[in-house]
C-alpha cells in the first residue's frame, strides 16, 4: 500500500485525529477508539511512570549498600534483602508490566478498528492492579518474601493480579479478535500471542511455586523457565509488536520483508518457551535438560536475526528522521539493543563461557540490556507516540523528550559498560584457585562505584520523564474544557503509510 505521507513527525506535537497510517478508518472512527482508550491506558502509564519512580530510588540504595553495606543499616525495611526485591518487583510489575498492557490495549485497538469494549472494565483492572502492587511492595518491604526470584510477592498477592489482568483482557478481547483486512498485521501476531502467553507463564509458575510448589531441585528449574520466559514470551513480543507498528508508521513506509516477519514469529513461538536451564549450568539437574535450553537458545537467534533485519531493512534510507522524530530514536534505539542482547544471551548460554559469567554482575547486566535497553526505550517511544492522542495535548517540550533520550542512552551505555568488563574481571578471578574469595569481592567494588554513577544518570532521566508526563497531565486537565480536537487541529500529522 502506497504510503500517504512521508512527512516527519515532532511527537511533541500532537498528531492529527485524520491518521494516513491506518487506512480504511474514519477520523470520527480514531477518535472513538481513543476515547474508549483514554481513562484506562492513560491510568496505565501514569501509574506505571510512578512505579518507575520508586523502583528507581530503591535501585539507587540497593546498589549504594553494595559498595556500602553499612548505609542505614538501623533501619530493617531498608536492608538489601528488602529493598532489593522491592525494586525488581516495581520495575517489572509495577512499570514494564502496566507500560506494555497500555500499550497493547490501544494497539490491538488501532489495528482492529474496534473500540475498547466496556473501558471501565479495563480500568478496574489497573486500579487492582495497583493495590495488588502497593499490598505486595509493602509485605517485602516489612520482610514478607517468598523468596523466589521475580516472584517474591506473597502468594496472596498473584491472585489479585491475576484477576486484574483477566479484567484487562476481557476488556481488550474484542479488538484482539478483530481482523479489518484480509490477514493479520504482524503487530497483531505479536501481541495476541502475548496476551494468551502471560497467564500461561504466570499462573503456571505460581501453582508449582506457591500454590502447589515441586519439590527440591524442580523448583529452581521452574523459577528459571518463569523469569527467562517472562521475558521472552511477554516483554519481547509487546516490544517488538510496538517496533513493527510504529517504526513503519513514523517514516511512513511499509514493512521490509513479511516472509522475514514470519520467520522472526514463527521462531519466537516455537523456540522462545524452552529457556530458562541454561542458567543452571553446573545445578542439580539433568545434564540433557540443560543442553535442551542452551541449543533453543541458539536456535532462537534465528528469531533475533530475522527481526533485526527486517527492522533494519525498514528503516534503510530513513535513519535521518532521527534527528527531528524524538520517539523514533527511543525505538531504534531499543530495535539494536533487541538484537545485540540476543546475541549476549547465546553467548552466555554456551557452558564454556557462562563458566565465566555465571554467579557475575555480568548477569545483571544482561538482564537490563534485555529489559531496559530494548524493551523499555520502546516503550518511551510507544508512550511518546500514544499520550498526545489520548490527551490531545501536544507534548510541552521537545528539549525535555530530548535530554529524556540522552540521559537514559549515557545512562545505560555507562552502566553496561561497566557490568560487562567488571563482571568478566570477576568471573575469571573466581575461576582462578590462586585468588581469595575475598579479594574478588573487593575487586567489584570500584565497578559497584560506577554502577550506582550510572544509576544517578538513569534516575534523572526518569525524573525527567515523570516531570514531562505530570505537565502534559496538569496541561489537559487546566484546559480540560477545551475540545480534543481542537488540541490537534494544526498539528503535524503522523508520518504515513501501511499500517504494519
Amino acid at each position: 500500500m502506497k504510503p500517504a505521507s512521508t512527512q516527519p513527525c515532532p511527537e511533541w506535537q500532537a498528531p492529527s485525529p485524520a491518521d494516513a497510517g491506518d487506512p480504511g478508518c474514519s477520523p470520527a472512527s480514531l477518535a472513538a477508539i481513543d476515547a474508549s482508550c483514554r481513562k484506562p491506558i492513560l491510568l496505565l502509564f501514569g501509574a506505571g511512570v510512578v512505579w518507575l519512580m520508586i523502583g528507581t530510588v530503591l535501585a539507587l540504595l540497593a546498589s549504594w549498600k553494595l559498595h556500602e553495606p553499612a548505609l542505614l543499616t538501623d533501619h530493617a525495611w531498608l536492608t538489601f534483602g528488602r529493598i532489593r526485591p522491592a525494586h525488581t518487583h516495581a520495575v517489572v510489575y509495577g512499570f514494564a508490566f502496566q507500560a506494555a498492557m497500555g500499550v497493547t490495549l490501544w494497539l490491538v485497538s488501532r489495528l482492529g478498528r474496534t473500540p475498547l469494549w466496556h473501558p471501565g472494565i479495563a480500568t478496574c483492572g489497573a486500579l487492582f492492579w495497583n493495590l495488588g502492587m502497593v499490598i505486595g511492595t509493602a509485605a517485602l518491604l516489612g520482610g514478607e518474601s517468598t523468596g523466589i526470584e521475580w516472584l517474591e510477592f506473597p502468594r496472596y498477592v498473584s491472585p489479585i493480579l491475576f484477576a486484574s489482568y483477566a479484567l484487562m483482557g476481557i476488556a481488550g478481547m474484542p479488538a484482539l479478535g478483530s481482523r479489518p483486512q484480509r490477514r493479520w498485521f504482524v503487530s497483531q501476531w505479536y501481541l495476541l500471542a502475548a496476551v494468551f502467553w502471560f497467564p500461561w507463564l504466570y499462573s503456571t509458575a505460581n501453582i508449582l511455586l506457591l500454590f502447589e510448589p515441586v519439590r527440591g531441585a524442580a523448583q529452581a528449574t521452574v523459577n528459571w523457565w518463569y523469569g527467562s520466559n517472562l521475558l521472552a514470551l511477554w516483554f519481547t513480543p509487546v516490544g517488538l509488536g510496538a517496533l513493527y507498528y510504529f517504526v513503519p508508521k513514523r517514516i511512513g513506509q511499509p514493512v521490509h520483508s513479511h516472509a522475514l516477519a514470519v520467520i522472526g514469529f514463527g521462531s519466537l513461538a516455537l523456540w522462545g518457551g524452552w529457556g530458562g536451564m541454561q542458567h543452571l549450568v553446573g545445578g542439580p539437574i539433568p545434564a540433557w535438560l540443560v543442553t535442551v535450553s542452551i541449543a533453543a537458545g541458539l536456535m532462537l537467534m534465528t528469531s533475533v536475526a530475522a527481526n533485526a533485519v527486517n527492522l533494519h531493512q525498514t528503516m534503510a534510507g530513513h535513519f535521518h528522521r532521527l534527528r527531528q522524530d524524538l520517539a523514533l530514536r527511543f525505538m531504534v534505539f531499543g530495535g539494536m539493543s533487541f538484537a545485540l542482547a540476543g546475541l549476549c544471551g547465546m553467548l552466555m548460554a554456551l557452558r564454556s563461557i557462562s563458566e565465566i559469567t555465571h554467579f557475575t554482575h555480568l548477569t545483571i547486566a544482561h538482564a537490563h540490556h534485555g529489559l531496559y535497553a530494548f524493551f523499555s526505550m520502546v516503550m518511551f517511544g510507544s508512550i511518546y507516540s500514544i499520550a498526545p492522542r489520548l490527551t490531545g495535548c501536544p507534548w510541552p517540550s521537545p528539549r525535555l523528550i530530548s535530554l529524556h533520550f540522552w540521559t537514559a542512552a549515557v545512562g545505560l551505555l555507562l552502566y553496561l559498560g561497566v557490568l560487562i568488563p567488571g563482571g568478566i574481571a570477576q568471573g575469571l578471578a573466581m575461576n582462578s584457585p590462586d585468588i581469595p574469595f575475598l579479594e574478588v569481592v573487593r575487586g567489584t567494588i570500584p565497578y559497584l562505584r560506577l554502577r550506582t554513577a550510572a544509576g544517578f544518570v538513569l534516575a534523572a532521566s526518569h525524573t525527567v520523564f515523570f516531570v514531562h508526563l505530570a505537565w502534559m497531565t496538569a496541561s489537559r486537565v487546566r484546559d480540560r474544557d477545551r475540545p480534543l480536537h481542537d488540541a490537534t487541529a494544526h498539528a503535524i500529522p503522523i508520518s504515513g503509510g501501511s499500517a504494519p
